[in-house]
């Protein structure tokens, strides 16, 4: 395998070409497992690593292709289109007339492909003319096509631990022939420990921060002082609008829903410190107040409109604060999802019911025409009624029957609104109805 390059950057030479420099993914790589036995009997399949940026899915690609003695081919899903996919498999189709050997395909980011692009190879990986291996941060199942996937063996792929990061990072110090070996440098261990964190899981990323010591110290020791300095600026990991993204906003949803603030609150942090837009934050707020509270405490939806207001017009951090505290209030609520389900219920009602006519004594009646039609006739008005309610009247379409779709829990104000409910329902037995 050919190395990179002594001014390429310090991630890029330091690529491992044996599993024995390989750092993390032991599920993936210990003895046993699938894709070291893989690997190491030179069989090639097609196959997808999906995982976190710099967790060594083009690394692992090129291992299995070296391996194996596959020629290996490599596009990037965000440069490439058709017409370089047609190039790699015409060089594919000559490699195997002229050497007898197939090719991998390595295809990064693979989930920017879109529909017709992917469709483009699918016909020469089933012929066996390319060995297809994608890297992707992205879900697969949302992002490849399933005919794709189908041929393909998805490969998980874990954030490092920070011990591995500390290993990556000593190797990159003391590797004489692509690392820094040859600068007469030394990286304390608090300060090694300080660049794995920042790192937040991505080798690539703990590298580039060793460069930018270096640059620093360019002889001597790398101190906490100088690992404090570049990495100061560093966010944690937060794809907006990829797998990260979603998976914290489903894990803070979720510690609200489970009445869990201390969860709640570590996962608003981890979104805002990822530079996750606070205003979208505010806006799921307000989901969360509506969706798993509801009228068990309407007063949830008024905090979490009211933080909103505030993080627009105070915007951050001091709007934080406040989104900080309708968190922590939603989360300690009293919770019912009634009007959640109900409102899906109605929902599903008028979509299946087709356009049912409203009942007459319903019906607006501006006009003479309307009036003499009947509209409105009938109508009880529910305010000149004892206790304002019409008892025994029916306000469902004919054709659609009584339906009952809100049912309180016994929680929060909801228990009162169920005792409401069920007066009215008596009221509406006596009088005949139901």
């Amino acid at each position: 395998m050919i190395s990179a390059p002594q001014d390429a950057p310090l991630a890029d030479r330091l690529r491992p070409t044996s599993l024995d420099g390989f750092a993390g993914q032991s599920h993936l790589v210990a003895p046993g497992k699938p894709l070291r036995q893989a690997i190491d009997s030179g069989r090639l399949h097609s196959m997808i690593f999906w995982g976190p940026p710099g967790t060594g899915k083009t690394t692992l690609a090129r291992l299995v292709s070296n391996q194996s003695g596959a020629h290996f081919l490599t596009l990037s899903a965000v440069l490439a289109g058709v017409k370089e996919i047609r190039e790699a498999v015409a060089e594919a189709k000559a490699v195997r007339q002229m050497e007898g050997r197939g090719t991998a395909l390595f295809i990064d980011e693979v989930h920017r492909f879109n529909k017709s692009q992917q469709d483009a190879f699918l016909p020469h990986v089933e012929n066996g003319t390319l060995t297809f291996i994608g890297a992707t941060t992205e879900n697969p199942s949302f992002s490849l096509n399933n005919a794709l996937l189908s041929r393909a063996r998805v490969y998980v792929l874990k954030s490092l631990t920070e011990d591995d990061l500390v290993s990556v990072l000593r190797r990159g110090l003391t590797d004489a022939d692509q690392g820094l070996g040859g600068a007469g440098l030394e990286l304390d261990e608090d300060a090694a420990r300080l660049l794995a964190t920042a790192a937040d899981g991505d080798a690539r990323r703990a590298l580039n921060l060793l460069e930018l010591a270096t640059q620093l110290v360019p002889e001597g020791r790398i101190d906490l002082s100088i690992a404090v300095e570049v990495s100061s600026a560093t966010l944690r990991r937060f794809d907006k609008g990829g797998d990260a993204f979603y998976d914290q906003i489903s894990a803070l949803h979720k510690s609200v829903r489970g009445s869990s603030p201390d969860a709640a609150l570590y996962w608003l942090a981890r979104m805002i410190d990822g530079g996750c837009d606070p205003l979208y934050i505010a806006r799921r707020l307000v989901r969360m107040a509506s969706e798993d509270i509801g009228n068990a405490d309407p007063r949830a939806l008024d905090l979490a409109l009211n933080a909103w207001h505030t993080q627009e017009r105070l915007g951050s951090p001091e709007g934080e604060l406040a989104l900080a505290q309708a968190t922590v209030y939603l989360a300690c609520a009293a919770k019912s999802n009634a009007v959640y389900k109900a409102w899906g219920a109605a929902q599903a009602d008028a979509r299946g019911a087709g356009s049912l006519d409203v009942p007459i004594h319903l019906r607006n009646a501006p006009t003479k025409l309307m009036k003499e039609l009947g509209h409105g006739r009938a109508y009880r008005y529910a305010h000149d009624e004892p206790e304002a309610y019409a008892a025994g009247e029916r306000y469902f379409p004919e054709d659609l029957g009584e339906r009952r779709y809100y049912d309180p829990v016994d929680r929060g104000l909801e228990i009162r609104i169920q005792e409401k409910l069920e007066h009215l329902k008596a009221l509406d037995r006596a009088a005949g109805k139901g």
